[in-house]
């Protein structure tokens, strides 16, 4: 028989199993590229609501306005520079008012326009004001009476004046005394279409300069026309910009410019005005040959006139 190997009393350990432990490695994302989804969406946001903002401009404005729009971008187009913070893209219009422009508040009841204290008179007269004016006023009530009686004497002593004296009207106003000298059919004071005064406009206006140039009152001149238009150029068309405004202003003044060549301080004269048709003397007609017509009016000394409280 054969011999069996002889078994050891302890049995041998068991050896166990060897354990393998894996190691993983996170690495960290939050470099450089971490937060970039954030920024596209931002990105991504703003352009939509740029998107949607210019959907609404296009459609709450007009051709205009859109033009303007598209010309403050345009990069060929000189951008003018506004005061008042109106150098914008819509250079101070509204969007929704009809026209362009900008609501304005309209103001309700009286309204001040600059503080009181700003006047050159903040209080009334005082009595002893107001009779100082008072007699100044009959005083030159008194000289405009005796300025139309020396007129009326200096129209019936000369026999071609006398034959004007209906070219002469004389009133009182709340200014003073106004000599009004007027044209007539068969009268004209100055050359058509010209300020060239007549010869007897030349007498008559020396006849005013005689009456008025010892008074020491202001005087004040205003040219007048009638209504039709100046035609001195071609085809009926203005020439060299001349208009009827123009043509009473230098009327006013070849008037004025007589009376000082006739003996009346230049000094006293404080205004003079070209009012066109704008004062007709004859309202029914404006093409009245009377409406053309020189005033010369004797002012009062106080800015009061007769009457005033």
């Amino acid at each position: 028989m054969s011999a069996e190997p002889i078994k050891p009393l302890v049995a041998e350990a068991e050896v166990p199993p060897p354990i393998i432990i894996k190691k993983i490695t996170i690495e960290a994302h939050g470099g450089h590229h971490g937060g970039a989804w954030k920024v596209a969406y931002a990105d991504f946001v703003t352009a939509m609501m740029a998107f949607f903002l210019l959907l609404w401009i296009v459609g709450a404005t007009n051709e205009d306005q859109r033009k303007g729009i598209a010309d403050y971008f345009s990069p060929t187009l000189v951008q003018h520079t506004k005061a008042g913070g109106s150098n914008g893209v819509m250079g101070g219009r509204a969007m929704l008012a009809p026209d362009g422009n900008a609501p304005h508040a309209v103001p309700k009841g009286t309204q001040r326009l600059m503080p009181v204290t700003s006047f050159s008179r903040v209080t009334p007269p005082t009595p002893e004001e107001r009779a100082a004016a008072d007699q100044l006023q009959r005083e030159d009530v008194k000289r405009f009476e005796a300025a139309a009686e020396a007129l009326e004497k200096r129209m019936a002593s000369d026999k071609n004046l006398a034959q004007l004296r209906d070219q002469l009207r004389l009133s009182v106003t709340e200014e003073g005394l106004r000599i009004d000298i007027l044209d007539e059919a068969d009268f004209a004071m100055f050359s058509l279409g010209t300020n060239r005064l007549s010869p007897q406009a030349q007498d008559l206006v020396r006849a005013v300069a005689t009456a008025v140039q010892t008074m020491p009152n202001p005087i004040a001149m205003r040219g007048h026309t009638d209504s039709l238009p100046y035609a001195g150029g071609s085809l009926g068309a203005p020439a060299g910009g001349m208009n009827n405004w123009v043509l009473s202003a230098q009327r006013a003044e070849a008037t004025r410019a007589a009376l000082a060549s006739a003996g009346v301080d230049p000094t006293r004269f404080s205004r003079l005005e070209g009012v066109a048709d704008r004062e007709p003397f004859n309202k029914a007609n404006p093409y009245d040959p009377r409406n053309r017509r020189i005033s010369v009016t004797l002012l009062y000394r106080t800015p009061m006139g007769p009457g005033a409280k």
